[in-house]
Order: structure tokens, then sequence, then C-alpha cells
């Protein structure tokens, strides 16, 4: 099951991705993917949601009235650098354009209104493509271990931010001790 995070001000076109998901895996070559997605209206609720849920790909719309998916991906690269990121929208500027390529470095440029099948090939196609990539990494870093330029536990800790995002930052006071965010604390 493949986690995707969707951002897009429009309620009905939220409903309508989470259905088609839902409804129909997406395939590229021999492989299928089912899909399953996060939701939000709110870019803000969206990255806060990123800093603690991994994903595998996140979708975000061009134009929206807090902050447009240029800023949105820029900010969501910082959380999850390695995972994929596509731009879903009915406004073709080519300046945002060429910003969404260049400062959020998104993958795939997908037009309203989509086509269904379309936009579940490229789903899949770049699901595939990230998957291939993340086994290169893993190939890449087994081969680095056994040169001796990287360790076991450098592994371990890339391998634990990328199931749990945010898990290996630690904020450390100046005595040593580990200083916890008040604002994540329940204070029932």
């Amino acid at each position: 099951m493949k986690r995707i995070l969707i951002i897009d001000d429009d309620e009905d076109i939220l409903k309508a991705l989470r259905r088609l998901f839902s409804l129909t895996p997406c395939t590229a070559g021999e492989q299928t993917f089912q899909l399953t997605s996060d939701v939000f209206v709110s870019p803000q609720l969206a990255l806060e949601k990123a800093r603690h849920t991994a994903y595998d790909l996140v979708i975000s719309d061009y134009r929206m009235p807090a902050m447009n998916g240029v800023q949105l991906l820029k900010a969501f690269r910082e959380i999850q650098p390695e995972v994929p990121r596509l731009i879903l929208s009915g406004y073709a500027d080519l300046n945002g354009l060429i910003d969404a390529i260049n400062e959020a470095g998104i993958s795939r440029f997908i037009a309203k209104p989509w086509n269904d099948y379309e936009l579940l090939s490229t789903i899949g196609q770049v699901l595939a493509l990230h998957q291939l990539t993340q086994e290169n990494q893993r190939l890449a870093d087994q081969a680095r271990l056994a040169q001796g330029s990287i360790s076991a536990e450098e592994i371990e800790r890339k391998r634990l931010e990328a199931v749990e995002p945010g898990i290996t930052k630690v904020n450390w006071g100046p005595d040593g001790s580990v200083l916890l965010d008040e604002s994540l604390l329940d204070h029932n």
C-alpha cells in the first residue's frame, strides 16, 4: 500500500481523488500499486502531518489561498526530501511551472481536469521510479558499508528517518539533556 499526501483547497477535488484512489489500483509495467491517501485543504496542516508520517508521494494544487503549491512542496522537500512531488492544477502559468521544477523539484505537472487513466498511469510511473531509486540507494549504501565509507549506524538512521520522519532529529540542551517541543505534548 502506497501512502499519498494530497493538498487542494477544493474539497470536491479531494473527494474525487480519494474515491479514484480507493477504487482503482495504478500500474506501471507489471507493478500494481494500491493507494491510500491523506487529504488536506490546509497546506500548514498537511506539512504538520508530514513531519510525523512517511509518504510515498505528495500531490499539491498549484493555486491555493494560504500558500501556493511551489511553497508547499518546497517546505515538504525539507521534511521528506526523497519523496516525489507532483503539481495538479487547472492554471498553467509558465513561470509557476518553472518555479515548481526548479525550486520544489516536482516530478510531474498534471493539468486539471485530468483523465483518470493518465493520472493513475503517471502516479504508477512516479512510484515505480521512486521504488527503483530507493533500491539503488540501498544497494549503494551496502557497497559503501563494505568499503567502510559509511557506517551501519548511518544506514540505520537513514532507514528510520524514511519510515518515521523526524525520529532522528533531537533537540539537545546545553547540558546534554533532550529538549521536548512543548507544543507537541498532550497536557490533559
